[in-house]
């Protein structure tokens, strides 16, 4: 099994391979959005969740999603010409990536899935993604991370809803 190093490791040389330019925080493990963004010096909208998201079997993508908003299931349906979609159990996202719920990042997972990004990320200036360890990122340009990515970008978010509706 790898550790947190050994993933965190691995990000890194993706990453680097990537040839952007980034910039490497570790904070510990937060409690919040607003907390990761505080630890990050970002706002909430910067930061990036790396979700996965199973087309069939066999058949998985990354989803880019900022902090504050939630995917659009119909919209990324729609985008992708496909009926039906689900989230892996935490076990199937760390089998078909490589990393942990919460440190997932398309750099250096163990497959190369195609990435959508929503639509909101393109000229975003810093954002903040997941970097293969709690409470480790790699903050980068947001247009370099959707280049080096090949990430299609889309409308697929919407607003998460207020608390307690």
């Amino acid at each position: 099994m790898m550790t947190g190093s050994d993933t965190e490791a691995r990000a890194r040389r993706g990453l680097v391979a990537s040839g952007v330019e980034f910039e490497l925080t570790r904070h510990g493990r937060v409690g919040s959005l607003a907390e990761a963004a505080t630890a990050r010096g970002l706002e909430p909208h910067q930061i990036l969740k790396t979700l996965v998201v199973r087309r069939g079997a066999d058949d998985f993508l990354f989803v880019l999603v900022p902090g504050g908003r939630t995917i659009a299931w119909a919209r990324l349906r729609s985008l992708l010409g496909v009926n039906r979609l689900s989230m892996p159990d935490a076990d199937v996202a760390r089998e078909v990536t490589g990393y942990e719920r919460g440190t997932i990042t398309p750099f250096g997972a163990s497959t190369a899935w195609p990435v959508v990004a929503d639509a909101s990320v393109a000229g975003a200036g810093r954002v903040s993604v997941g970097a293969g360890g709690h409470g480790v990122a790699a903050t980068l340009d947001a247009d370099d991370l959707i280049r080096v990515l090949g990430a299609e970008v889309a409308d697929v978010t919407d607003p998460d809803p207020p608390p307690g509706s």
